[in-house]
């Protein structure tokens, strides 16, 4: 485990909870106490997991949500109409949302890096996410993109126009979107998974030490994919499958 794999883990760890018991957490958290750099960087991330605690544990409980919660849950046939309080309140709570939101994911000069983002997007493809749009079609997957202004110009290898595309989702990445395109390399697949294979198109500008375009494709192991980044025009493209280097060749 590298510096940048073990930031990727420790993002999502809670101090104080059973997380420590998970394998990769604690290979991690033992890193930590080996590297002086990584250790100042889990000391700022706990403080601001702890500032943020607070915050919540200070966030006072309306009179009678209880109440109003289990009355709604009931009758769920009864329209409780808003009023201008609870419109309110609700804005107040989105404001007070976005700002704990701000100050959970700040960002960091020194994790916009390429083996930070490679990590992020394989960890986003191999857990149970929801695409946004379901569809076999790649024209309206694009129509989609440009519409929620995520990258939608974007230009697939030969080997990738022929595998099946089964729709796409929109993630983040430092401020940006992020055009996740998913598709199917013809292998049978497990229950309940719907893709295993994975594009992902960002703009080149939000990584610093992103590859120079016009090179060849990296390929590479990235948490349980196998992975190809490359740079063309201003975009960096990572395809990600779960096979082989031979596999992901074939698609490039």
């Amino acid at each position: 485990m590298n510096l940048n794999e073990a930031k990727t883990i420790l993002l999502l760890y809670r101090p104080g909870t059973a997380d420590a018991e998970d394998p990769q957490v604690a290979e991690a958290l033992a890193l930590a106490q080996q590297t002086p750099e990584l250790a100042r960087w889990l000391a700022e991330q706990t403080a601001r997991q702890t500032q943020l605690r607070g915050q919540f544990r200070h966030m006072p409980v309306p009179t009678g949500l209880k109440e109003q919660i289990l009355a709604e849950v009931v009758a769920p046939d009864r329209i409780i109409p808003w009023s201008p309080r609870r419109w309110l309140a609700a804005a107040a709570a989105l404001v007070l949302l976005g700002g704990l939101a701000a100050l959970w994911w700040p960002h960091h000069p020194g994790d916009d890096t390429l083996d930070i983002y490679q990590n992020r997007m394989a960890g986003i493809a191999l857990r149970a996410y929801g695409m946004d749009l379901t569809t076999n079609q790649p024209d309206p997957i694009r129509a989609y993109l440009a519409q929620n202004h995520a990258p939608a110009d974007y230009a697939l290898p030969a080997g990738l126009q022929k595998a099946g595309v089964i729709g796409c989702a929109i993630e983040g990445w430092q401020n940006t979107k992020v055009s996740m395109i998913c598709f199917r390399t013809g292998r049978p697949l497990r229950p309940g998974q719907a893709s295993d294979l994975w594009l992902f198109v960002v703009d080149r500008s939000t990584i610093k030490d992103s590859p120079a375009p016009g090179g060849p494709p990296r390929i590479m192991a990235v948490n349980r994919l196998t992975a190809a980044t490359w740079v063309q025009g201003n975009q960096v493209y990572l395809l990600g499958v779960e096979g082989d280097a031979a596999t992901l060749r074939s698609f490039l």
